[in-house]
């Protein structure tokens, strides 16, 4: 049976391995192993994200929703090392490996799957979301998560999304500017759009 990233305990043996990616301007190795997202490599979509989003504050809470072995919150924690970065998965084989490459990296980023996030994070407003979002968890679910997550924002924050043309990455711009914040496509490349939510004027 083939597992899917958003698996909360992949069956797949993990056998993890190194990789060579970009992150940040820098050439790192970093572990991954499969049952997590793209696995094999930075994924597409999210080198479109970190290559158009606007640049970090210095400061401030950070979270990566939906991390898969790490490549968003490494960069945040790499480009804002002031930050607090939080990665969020439901794979718990994606935490471990998102600690792992923190460590190999030398950077600190905090892990919790969605359930234990309320206790990690507290009351605290969130400045800046980074996410690839599990589009392919399903209409419903993707709505409930980003009405969670955006929800969450500080009246100053934003958040950076990055999904795919062909998975409907301007219904969803639609979606979100109408039930939730204002949103706005910021980029377009390679067949994916970068989408800010807001929620100030």
């Amino acid at each position: 049976m083939t597992d899917h990233y958003f698996t909360a305990e992949p069956a797949s043996p993990s056998e993890r391995r190194e990789i060579a990616v970009t992150l940040a301007g820098r050439r790192v190795q970093v572990v991954t192993a499969p049952g997590v997202f793209s696995a094999d490599r930075l994924d597409p979509g999210t080198a479109v994200l970190l290559e158009h989003a606007a640049d970090p504050p210095d400061s401030g809470l950070f979270v990566d929703v939906g991390c898969g072995w790490g490549a968003i919150a490494l960069t945040l924690a790499l480009r804002s090392p002031a930050a607090q970065v939080v990665a969020v998965d439901v794979n718990r084989r994606a935490l471990d490996l998102t600690r792992r490459n923190a460590a190999r990296l030398g950077v600190d980023v905090v892990t919790t799957t969605p359930e234990e996030a309320p206790a990690v994070l507290g009351d605290r407003p969130v400045d800046l979301i980074w996410s690839n979002p599990p589009i392919r968890v399903g209409k419903q679910e993707l709505h409930a998560l980003l009405r969670a997550w955006l929800g969450r924002l500080a009246p100053s924050g934003r958040a950076e999304l990055v999904v795919a043309r062909n998975l409907g990455a301007d219904s969803l711009q639609r979606w979100i500017a109408t039930e939730l914040m204002p949103c706005e496509r910021t980029a377009s490349s390679r067949g994916f759009r970068v989408l800010r939510a807001h929620p100030g004027e």
